[in-house]
């Protein structure tokens, strides 16, 4: 069973490949942009949220349903299937976007980010073999794809909004939903011109003086779902005044705004009030699109909530603080004292090496599939390709393999 998937006709591709498989394969639509990448062969579900369980309580048992899949497992519909399908003993594959971004998406057993079963404990990690790191071929950027079939998926949506009545998106679902990345496209230009000359200031004079903060999207799960705070705002409150009162006096905090909120969000005026309030405004900058792998290797330290920027920091041997639930976030990677205790102990802190190297070769060969959901790339067509080897990285293992894999090593 196929429930939403990611925009555009990755999960059509998908049902083919498990169709050649020998898989019998169904899809239930929610609203006109599911319908319109996936029309055919399929079911609609027009009905109120609280009659859902019992719809997919029914199509599971008639239709002997096996396995579930879907993409985020945090969707408000999502989390009704995903919840039915455990309490029947159904196998759940979760996609998402890349953990080792961006030349990867995710594809993991029973849940991602704050649900995955990645071990958290480094002595398992210890105990696999070392390798050298799996290297990440590069993708072709799929942003215009992405886009294409953004406007596509809103628009049917919109037109079929009579049908799907009772339909309730995770995000707002609206044709004025355009204007704010009509405003992205252009406020990406004047921030260009704005913050000209601040890449230089910040890996010349203040390189190794400032703590970098990179922002996640506002809506997004891993902020609502997965993290203890519930918005950006309280983890800019939270992270601002631990900096004021705990930080040394000669250090700055450096706080970059996520590109796919550039058109939704400005946190300027709130920071401003923060910065005043806990007596920093000389000491905090706020930034955008700035090239985020110099801004790493020129920080004294990095704080996220969980997001996947964590891993770059990773990769680029900086100490990072992960305050919400990471996958990466254990002994030997993040720094596992307190906030406030960070500020000053990251100069000392850095991450095993050999410890990142053997977490993330395992992460890419048994939750990684290489390519893009937006344009026809190996992603879709790896499904049906023999499991994943350390010869063969980045083809995604079959649905069971990463807990069974999990077990053999464990009890080894």
């Amino acid at each position: 069973m196929l429930l939403q998937g990611p925009i555009g006709p990755f999960f059509r591709h998908v049902a083919k490949q498990l169709t050649h498989a020998g898989a019998v394969v169904h899809k239930v639509n929610f609203n006109g942009g599911d319908w319109l990448f996936y029309p055919t062969g399929s079911m609609c579900y027009t009905g109120r949220m609280e009659d859902l369980e019992a719809f997919l309580d029914e199509v599971y048992e008639r239709l002997c349903i096996d396995v579930v899949m879907l993409f985020g497992d945090c969707r408000p519909i999502h989390r009704v299937a995903h919840a039915l399908a455990s309490r029947r003993g159904l196998e759940i594959g979760v996609f998402e976007e890349g953990y080792v971004r961006p030349n990867y998406i995710t594809f993991e057993r029973f849940g991602v980010n704050g649900y995955s079963r990645l071990p958290r404990d480094p002595a398992f990690y210890a105990a696999l073999d070392d390798s050298e790191p799996i290297k990440s071929p590069k993708i072709a950027n799929p942003i215009w794809h992405a886009a294409l079939w953004g406007i596509l998926y809103y628009l049917a949506s919109v037109a079929a909004r009579p049908i799907f009545r009772h339909y309730r998106h995770h995000r707002p679902l609206r044709l004025r939903e355009a204007f704010p990345w009509v405003r992205s496209f252009f406020r990406k230009f004047w921030y260009r011109y704005r913050e000209r000359g601040v890449l230089e200031l910040l890996t010349g004079p203040m390189a190794k003086k400032y703590y970098l903060v990179p922002l996640q999207v506002s809506i997004d799960a891993q902020v609502h779902v997965h993290s203890p705070f519930g918005s950006v705002e309280t983890f800019l409150r939270t992270v601002v005044e631990s900096f004021a009162l705990h930080a040394p006096k000669e250090r700055s905090l450096v706080i970059k705004h996520h590109p796919l909120d550039r058109g939704h969000h400005d946190y300027g005026g709130f920071l401003k009030s923060l910065a005043d309030e806990y007596g920093v405004r000389d000491r905090l900058l706020y930034i955008h699109d700035q090239h985020l792998p110099t801004l790493i290797n020129h920080s004294c330290g990095v704080v996220v909530l969980n997001s996947t920027v964590g891993l770059q920091a990773l990769h680029h041997n900086a100490a990072v603080k992960a305050c919400g639930k990471a996958v990466y976030d254990m002994p030997g990677l993040t720094f596992q004292g307190a906030l406030d205790s960070f500020w000053r102990a990251a100069d000392d802190f850095k991450p095993d090496r050999k410890l990142f190297v053997r977490f993330r070769n395992y992460l890419i060969s048994t939750t990684q599939i290489h390519g893009s959901f937006y344009r026809p790339s190996t992603a879709w067509w790896s499904l049906d390709r023999p499991a994943a080897t350390r010869e063969s990285p980045g083809t995604p293992l079959p649905l069971d393999a990463h807990v069974d894999f999990a077990e053999k090593r464990a009890s080894a």
